[in-house]
């Protein structure tokens, strides 16, 4: 859920700070007090479009800053995972700034993030829903996910297994369509990988050889010092008043010491230990020097054989391994265009074989989808039928398609169809046009999905614009169950949705050195009262209207004690 939303230089707002909580909270106050503002803010913090509009005037940069709890298992694990970015203690910073010039920088986490993969992951965080903006339920592509979600339980491990196989449907087409090129494409694609295959062909790389020259090289350019460093070496080892000469009379005098002091025998060992060792190495580095010889022939021919290695690297790969994996690819692909025929012939027999398995797999999987539209379409109209809309139909819509229509998701086409007065015929939802509706409709859809989508925060901008009288008590209720399973934060005018919320914010305005500044205030009781009230009345107070609202909130008491 969204616990902490920070915001500064925004819009008219100078500087607003909320603590959020778990349910419902309402946020209320006269027309332009900056309710919709916040909402625009929060937009912009999980990747909406942002401008230089935004910036409060006279200031450099506006920022937004919310801080998000999310529960182990949530999606937007996996989303950050994704794009690198670590969550700990279950806690998901989100951060944007838009300069003055208009520029904007997104920070996940404190990453520095692009705009995109800041919408990605807040998607997975907050739903903002507005009376002509409810994106999912409204965008008819992403109708499939959505009776996906809703059916899950069944539904993801068929889809699952009807992928796996799509994937080598899809592999195996494009093999057959890359060899079903013309045949002047082929031919020119045929003399190029041949060229490239007799090229690396000829050189004859072995794994590491690079690696083995450069050494040499090291060497051979090296000569001179290497040769000197070895004779001095050897030198100070061996001949008259050197290094061995030295430790032998050290070893043998330590010998005579042990034979007189026992105490002094590991002493005598280790010295004799070490001149046998000189001794060897001594030998190592006399034999080194005898074999070393400078080659000018050999230096030349290791430089020529490094330049072709990186020429072959710069066409074909950046290791000789790499090379080695791309000759292995072209050697298959000209024998494939070679046997162009045969190859076409096995690659059509083995998608048969796996279009057959595919058709069972999808067929399984639009058996399910079908199965699971009856049980949500018989669900949405008992939400309808709860926000009075009992003569509404809804339908979940299959388009006829071809048996073979075979796509990463499946063979169904899905949208969700609605009428919403008797003898209307079905029309696709996205194109109700009655705003009440549209709330209704939304609020009865997001009733059910709340609870399948994994969303921690959702957020509706006046859905309750156009409704009134008992209407507008069920969407009260409904944004309120809402609630019990995401925490739902709702700019609302109707003093049925301020009565049943948990908590009541208060957004106001005032002008303070002739600069517009908005505040938010949680209500208490008497506060809460005045409030709805005002809400009741339009403009005065009264003692009925008072009444009326103490009413409201006792009924919505009582209400949410049932729900429990």
């Amino acid at each position: 859920m969204l616990q902490d939303l920070s915001i500064r230089n925004f819009a008219i707002i100078d500087e607003l700070s909320l603590s959020l909580e778990e349910g419902l909270t309402v946020l209320t106050g006269e027309t332009g007090a900056g309710k919709s503002i916040i909402i625009d803010a929060v937009q912009l913090l999980v990747g909406a479009r942002g401008s230089a509009e935004f910036v409060r005037h006279g200031e450099k940069k506006a920022e937004i800053e919310g801080v998000f709890s999310a529960p182990a298992g949530h999606p937007v694990f996996n989303k950050c995972q994704e794009f690198g970015i670590e969550i700990e203690d279950e806690m998901v910073l989100l951060k944007r700034d838009i300069s003055s010039s208009g520029k904007s920088s997104c920070r996940i986490n404190g990453k520095l993030v692009t705009i995109s993969i800041l919408r990605e992951v807040g998607s997975a965080l907050i739903d903002i829903h507005g009376q002509h903006e409810s994106q999912e339920l409204m965008d008819e592509s992403a109708h499939i996910n959505l009776l996906d979600q809703f059916g899950a339980k069944e539904i993801s491990e068929a889809k699952n297994n009807y992928q796996e196989i799509y994937d080598v449907y899809a592999d195996l087409k494009k093999q057959i369509r890359s060899l079903s090129e013309n045949d002047q494409q082929m031919a020119h694609r045929l003399d190029l990988i041949q060229f490239q295959y007799k090229e690396i062909q000829d050189a004859d790389l072995s794994i590491n050889e690079d690696e083995e020259l450069m050494e040499e090289k090291i060497r051979l350019s090296n000569f001179e010092k290497l040769y000197e460093s070895l004779q001095t070496a050897y030198d100070a080892l061996q001949g008259e008043q050197r290094g061995l000469d030295w430790t032998g009379l050290a070893m043998s005098n330590m010998e005579h010491a042990a034979a007189i002091d026992v105490e002094l025998k590991d002493v005598s060992d280790a010295i004799s230990s070490q001149f046998y060792l000189l001794e060897d190495s001594a030998r190592e580095i006399r034999q080194h020097l005898d074999g070393l010889e400078f080659d000018p022939e050999r230096l030349q021919m290791i430089e020529d054989r490094l330049n072709e290695i990186n020429q072959l690297k710069r066409k074909y790969g950046s290791s000789i391994e790499d090379i080695m994996e791309y000759f292995s690819g072209i050697e298959e692909e000209i024998e494939a265009i070679t046997n162009k025929d045969s190859s076409l012939e096995e690659l059509k027999y083995k998608l048969e074989s796996v279009k057959k398995d595919l058709s069972v797999e999808a067929e399984n999987l639009s058996a399910l989808r079908r199965k699971w539209a009856d049980i949500l379409t018989e669900a949405i109209h008992g939400e309808l039928k709860a926000l009075y809309m009992d003569k509404a139909v809804f339908k979940v819509y299959f388009a006829e398609t071809r048996p073979d229509q075979y796509k990463a998701d499946g063979v169904d086409e899905i949208e969700f169809y609605i009428s919403t007065n008797p003898g209307e015929p079905l029309k696709p939802l996205i194109k109700v046009a009655s705003g009440g509706e549209i709330s209704r409709m939304m609020l009865a859809l997001k009733t059910i999905f709340s609870q399948h989508q994994g969303i921690t925060s959702i957020i509706f901008d006046e859905v309750d614009t156009g409704v009134s009288g008992r209407v507008a008590q069920a969407i009260a209720e409904k944004i309120y169950s809402i609630s019990s399973h995401s925490q739902v934060l709702c700019i609302s005018h109707l003093p049925q949705v301020a009565a049943i919320s948990d908590r009541h914010l208060f957004i106001s305005k005032e002008v303070k050195n002739d600069r517009t500044h908005t505040s938010v205030s949680p209500l208490d009781k008497e506060d809460r009262v005045k409030e709805i009230s005002r809400m009741i009345s339009g403009v005065e107070i009264t003692d009925l209207t008072i009444s009326h609202a103490e009413e409201l909130i006792n009924l919505a008491h009582t209400i949410k004690k049932s729900a429990v």
